[in-house]
């Protein structure tokens, strides 16, 4: 952490609620390079030999371990791909937060495209935090293209928090999942953009195991004159239960596509969607405004309860 400047430390604080070395296996890459890295007796840490990135090792039975692998860019024209396996072994319960934080005080376009993988073993429990954030006053753009990919066993489970509300000025984000017996999968994403702002976010899981079963939420704000393309796809192919969920607030000019796509190739699968795009109603914001906010407070304090 002593590496570190100010900024990156802020950036760090936003993405991974660090202010402090955590407890348990960890990476920090900052501006390119990993500046310092903590491995367990059960979790390993190596670097790749034939790409960028890393490939973390958990070992059958870990519980109540971490993994912290965030990411931070504060040079200006830095553009990386960066691709990150985690093997998950069976039995095991943990947390792994990561993300990416980018403070562009220049003219050119910094990015940063995280690939991962997750290999979850049979009956495992991952818990998984990613957020990313961006900062800075200078033209260029903050950029992020994650892609994640997630396989697991079965009776596994996996919860994902995907999270970005502030600062990003272009995202792509893609989300692979193949389910397997008895694995659960639970999303959440928050998602908010202002501006001029894109981010378009496409979810494709694949329940292909008996008693499998996906729950993906996306909530999502659109201020100004930014734009968001929701695209989420749940294919049932076996005696599964499949619900996606698309929860937008549309403000000023901004603008949302919701696609949903659900497709059964088994008689035996549940699938469901909803979705609703509108903006703050009226009397909420009166509501609020009659306890001595003022409508830009009001609306604030919406937001900030409906992407809680």
């Amino acid at each position: 952490m002593a590496k570190l400047d100010a900024v990156q430390m802020q950036l760090l604080k936003e993405v991974a609620d660090l202010h402090d070395v955590p407890e348990g296996a960890y990476n920090f890459r900052a501006n390119g390079k990993s500046v310092d890295r903590n491995t367990t007796a059960n979790i390993d840490i190596q670097t790749k030999t034939d790409v960028s990135g890393i490939d973390i090792r958990i070992k059958d039975g870990t519980k109540k371990e971490s993994v912290h692998i965030p990411v931070v860019l504060s040079e200006s024209g830095l553009k990386e791909t960066v691709y990150n396996d985690f093997y998950i072994g069976e039995d095991c319960d943990v947390l792994i937060v990561a993300g990416c934080g980018i403070d562009n005080c220049g003219t050119q376009d910094s990015e940063h495209d995280g690939i991962h993988r997750f290999f979850i073993g049979k009956n495992s429990k991952v818990r998984y935090v990613e957020k990313h954030y961006g900062s800075g006053d200078g033209k260029g753009k903050r950029i992020l293209d994650p892609k994640t990919e997630v396989y697991m066993e079965e009776g596994s489970t996996m919860e994902m928090e995907m999270v970005q509300i502030k600062g990003v000025d272009s995202t792509n984000r893609t989300t692979i999942a193949e389910l397997k017996e008895n694995a659960k999968l639970v999303v959440h994403e928050r998602l908010m953009t202002h501006g001029e702002q894109q981010a378009l976010s496409a979810y494709k899981v694949s329940l292909d195991g008996d008693g499998s079963s996906a729950d993906v939420v996306s909530r999502s704000v659109a201020r100004d004159k930014s734009f968001q393309k929701l695209d989420l796809c749940v294919l049932g192919n076996a005696a599964c239960s499949g619900h996606t969920e698309c929860d937008s607030i549309i403000m000023d000019s901004g603008r949302i596509l919701a696609v949903p796509a659900l497709e059964a190739n088994s008689v035996e699968a549940a699938l469901v969607h909803e979705a609703a795009i509108g903006k703050i109603a009226g009397e909420q914001l009166t509501k609020l405004m009659t306890l001595g906010l003022t409508e830009a407070e009001a609306e604030e304090q919406i937001i900030n309860g409906f992407l809680k």
